[in-house]
């Protein structure tokens, strides 16, 4: 039979699953389909997985035509394996694998560490759902163990909110998106910046030059947790500052402090083609900085008023708070030409809720337990970098990318 003229293959069909294992090296792959290809056999599905330098190799193909073929075949792979030290075995069926079902989703999760346990319970709530995992494939091993598992037989919303709840009480965070073309389509990555993006919260740090630190501090964790109006607390926190000289200001951008993993995220994005953005309830005088730093895309925040050389204790313009960010990040994502389906937002107090909701992805990183209730996923390892596994983004590609631009500092 040409290759022009495939045989059709339905149900009834007889195939064969050649299935091989053993300690991996380079040609088997090419070796197996050399001795199948003397059957003139066409292939159906191919799965290869390395574990520990150990290699599972499965081949589905259609059964060689004329009396005694598919005796041959058998003894043919056996003795081509058995050269090569390695096991092979072979069942006999009909047609192809059985269709996935509707509603198809990825499933990361991330652990530290991940353990049997965790991943058993896992497991058992997707099929408690109704899914089916149909591949599983390790996204990195450090800083944290991230796995991914394609997931079919069930919509992406139920598998998210089932398994946010068993996430949480296991100790373990798992993301779940929608599978298609747009799950590796290049995106609008949208962060909070205090606490998110940096370490710090940098009212804080502008505080301590006031000495009022202590009580920003206190209204500041008030607001973050949603017991507090953050336009209110704003003001209020600000016209603490009244009459610090302005040169407060390099001062604190020169203590403002990355979060670990923040550089390699950025780096990773920009490399892979991604927009990335800012939105802070903090103030422009830091956010204008950190953009040109990191080279972001978008970055707005409130902006503190600086007359004669000194802080008046007020903020001017557009206030950007919980309404704000969300209406930010619909601007980038239409200034980008990104679908807001596509966006990803990320960030951890009360006021960066209407964001994550708006996003097609909102992640909660290290967040208050509101905001880890209302988020379609939370991070709760202190690397913001983990957050590229939730994107299907592999460590390897991530390390492709430190290699090329040397490492972050």
């Amino acid at each position: 039979m040409s290759a022009s003229q495939p045989r059709q293959t339905t149900d009834a069909a007889p195939t064969l699953l050649v299935k091989i294992f053993g300690k991996d090296r380079p040609g088997i792959t090419a070796g197996l389909f050399d001795t199948l290809a003397a059957y003139s056999l066409d292939v159906i599905d191919i799965e290869q997985v390395v574990t520990r330098g150990r290699i599972v190799l499965c081949a589905l193909v259609t059964s060689p035509d004329g009396d005694g073929a598919e005796g041959a075949l058998r003894a043919t792979v056996h003795t081509w394996a058995e050269s090569l030290k390695l096991q092979a075995e072979i069942i006999s069926g009909t047609g192809d694998n059985r269709p996935r079902g509707s509603g198809r989703s990825h499933v990361t999760v991330l652990g530290h560490p991940l353990s049997a346990e965790s991943t058993a319970a896992i497991a058992a709530r997707i099929t408690s759902t109704g899914g089916n995992i149909d591949r599983i494939f390790r996204l990195a091993k450090y800083p944290v163990t991230a796995v991914e598992f394609a997931v079919s037989g069930t919509e992406t919303e139920p598998l998210r909110t089932a398994l946010a709840t068993e996430a949480a009480g296991i100790g373990v965070d798992v993301a779940v998106v929608s599978a298609g073309l747009h799950h590796r389509a290049q995106r609008l990555i949208v962060m909070d910046v205090d606490s998110t993006l940096i370490q710090d919260e940098v009212i804080e740090l502008f505080a301590a030059h006031a000495g009022c630190e202590e009580q920003v501090a206190e209204v500041t964790a008030r607001a973050m947790a949603g017991e507090l109006d953050f336009e209110q607390s704003l003001h209020a926190r600000v016209a603490l500052l009244a009459g610090l000289d302005a040169s407060v200001v390099d001062k604190v951008r020169t203590e403002v402090r990355l979060t670990p993993g923040a550089r390699t995220l950025i780096r990773t994005l920009k490399r892979l083609g991604y927009q990335v953005g800012v939105v802070s309830g903090g103030f422009t005088q830091v956010t204008d900085a950190l953009k040109d730093q990191l080279g972001l895309d978008f970055a707005s925040a409130n902006t503190l008023e600086i007359v004669d050389g000194r802080l008046t204790g007020r903020v001017v313009g557009e206030i950007v708070d919980r309404a704000g960010k969300a209406r930010l990040l619909r601007r980038f994502a239409a200034e980008a030409g990104v679908p807001l389906s596509q966006t990803v937002a990320i960030g951890d107090g009360a006021n960066d809720l209407d964001m994550l909701n708006a996003a097609g992805l909102g992640v909660a990183f290290n967040a208050k337990p509101v905001v880890r209730r209302a988020a379609d996923t939370a991070v709760n390892v202190p690397f913001l970098d983990t957050v590229l596994y939730l994107l299907g983004i592999t460590r390897e590609e991530v390390e492709e990318v430190e290699g090329a631009e040397g490492p972050s500092v």
